[in-house]
């Protein structure tokens, strides 16, 4: 799909790539290149595949322009309102768009400017260049990182201890940078400044999500019937639905040690840049949809319990939460205020919300190591109902072909009945 500068047709399908407008992506090269720069040419290109995102459409706007007398081309990274018929999402899709946009455009740039006054780092955020945000036409231009050699870890894979250093640390930039930002305005809290923090799309039931949660939660009871031997889990999850939603506002909601929160942070919303060995040595944070304030834990077990095996998980987590403090401290220490958790007590906040831990793991696990060619899709299904079904009907079948499913989501199991969470 090309479209030459004024010269855009109209168009008669609405689909995710046809969302984007001409006077957008002058939006973003002005921001980008400066007021000189002259559109060209654009054209939308896809580059991603199934199972690489699922909230909204990535694609790709590759734009020619000019600047002073010399041709040249740039390439933004597109997130797109994905134009699906289920009405259950349409409310939390204009919700997301709206935290993300706002995340880019108004927080990030106060957070980077209290963590350079204390001589650090920016934030490993994308640039963004452009935020549309009208009802069901919501777009996102952001910086293409790939040039840079970014890419995304498999998510089958499961993180391991390189990869999830870096994620931790950032994490801990981010949170940190947040207590520092709110320090400017004691008075005034980053909720009623930022107020797009605050819904909170797993908590708030008016999102839609109460559903999908009950329905991933009875998916769990079979599979843990199909594997047997887990009876005590099974009795578990089935009190637990009884307590869904009080658990989830209780531990998602407003805590004595609250941080900006990621609040998606796992495998496929981080890059990696690699060496010329394969080693992962810088991370990029992407995809800030569902961002809250609330307690650093919320992130740490959300990333620990969707994006790690058990064997990496289990035996690294003090040293996994030592990483993490030492960054947030360092941080603090930079702008010479007080930490703000002792390492016994942040293990403590940890461990109290292992029960998100699991919950998270049975929302994610078992449809993160689906197969490209077998990932549900999510544009057919025309009700929540129908793609819930698809989901479940796709996650069986898996079990028969995917060795990587059992043990990962066993593993999360295990360990509770280990810890006393199941009794």
């Amino acid at each position: 799909m090309s479209k030459p500068a004024e010269e855009q047709p109209a168009t008669k399908v609405v689909t995710p790539q046809s969302l984007v407008t001409e006077e957008e992506v002058k939006a973003a090269l002005r921001l980008d290149k400066g007021s000189d720069a002259l559109l060209k040419f654009w054209s939308m290109v896809d580059f991603t595949k199934k199972g690489d995102n699922y909230a909204c459409v990535v694609s790709s706007v590759q734009v020619q322009y000019s600047l002073n007398q010399e041709n040249m081309e740039v390439v933004y990274i597109a997130k797109l309102n994905p134009c699906r018929h289920v009405k259950e999402f349409e409310g939390m899709t204009c919700i997301m768009f709206r935290k993300e946009s706002e995340f880019y455009s108004n927080l990030v740039p106060e957070l980077n400017s209290v963590l350079t006054e204390v001589g650090q780092k920016a934030l490993r955020f994308p640039k963004c260049f452009h935020g549309c945000m009208d009802k069901n036409k919501e777009v996102i231009l952001l910086e293409d990182l790939r040039p840079q050699g970014y890419q995304m870890f498999d998510r089958r894979r499961g993180l391991d201890v390189a990869h999830i250093t870096l994620i931790l640390k950032e994490l801990g930039r981010l949170h940190a940078s947040s207590r520092l930002l709110q320090a400017k305005t004691p008075d005034q809290d980053l909720a009623v400044t930022h107020d797009f923090l605050v819904p909170d799309i797993f908590a708030d039931e008016s999102m839609g999500l109460r559903d999908v949660f009950d329905r991933q939660l009875d998916q769990s009871i079979e599979l843990l019937e199909r594997f047997g031997g887990y009876e005590r889990s099974i009795a578990w999850i089935k009190s637990l639905k009884l307590e869904l939603s009080k658990l989830l506002t209780k531990h998602l909601g407003r805590s004595k040690y609250n941080v900006v929160c990621h609040g998606d942070c796992w495998n496929n919303n981080v890059l990696f840049r690699y060496n010329d060995d394969g080693e992962p040595v810088e991370v990029m944070l992407l995809d800030l949809q569902i961002n809250r304030l609330s307690s650093p834990a919320t992130d740490l077990i959300y990333l620990m319990y969707t994006s790690l095996n058990g064997e990496v998980r289990i035996p690294n987590l003090n040293t996994f939460l030592d990483t993490y403090y030492d960054t947030f401290n360092t941080v603090m220490e930079a702008a010479g205020m007080d930490m703000i958790f002792t390492r016994s007590e942040l293990l403590k906040e940890f461990r109290s919300m292992n029960v998100l831990g699991a919950i998270y793991a049975m929302m994610v696990v078992p449809f993160m190591l689906l197969e490209p060619e077998d990932t549900p899709d999510m544009d057919k299904a025309e009700n929540m109902e129908e793609l819930l079904m698809e989901v479940k009907e796709k996650t069986l079948i898996a079990l028969d072909k995917n060795p990587l499913v059992k043990p990962r989501f066993l593993s999360v199991f295990d360990e509770m009945m280990d810890l006393g969470l199941i009794p």
